[in-house]
């Protein structure tokens, strides 16, 4: 092979592994929000019920369906 087309190859193999880090990132992103939300919405609510309760709700209400719209 010569010089340019293995550099073309190894930032091709760069970008894959990017993209592959960045959806994984997403992933985790989406998983620990909601878990997250869930823990400060109990804490809100041990500090005061009624803005715990609507916290609560709001958090148990972050699903699947509401991050697959925030692409539309």
């Amino acid at each position: 092979m010569t010089k340019k087309t293995r550099k073309g190859q190894t930032m091709v193999e760069y970008i894959i592994i990017i993209a592959l880090v960045a959806i994984a990132g997403i992933a985790v992103w989406s998983y620990f929000g909601r878990a997250t939300a869930k823990k400060v919405a109990g804490a809100t609510e041990a500090l005061s019920s009624s803005e715990g309760a609507s916290a609560k709700s709001a958090a148990e209400s972050i699903g699947e369906d509401s991050i697959k719209k925030l692409g539309e």
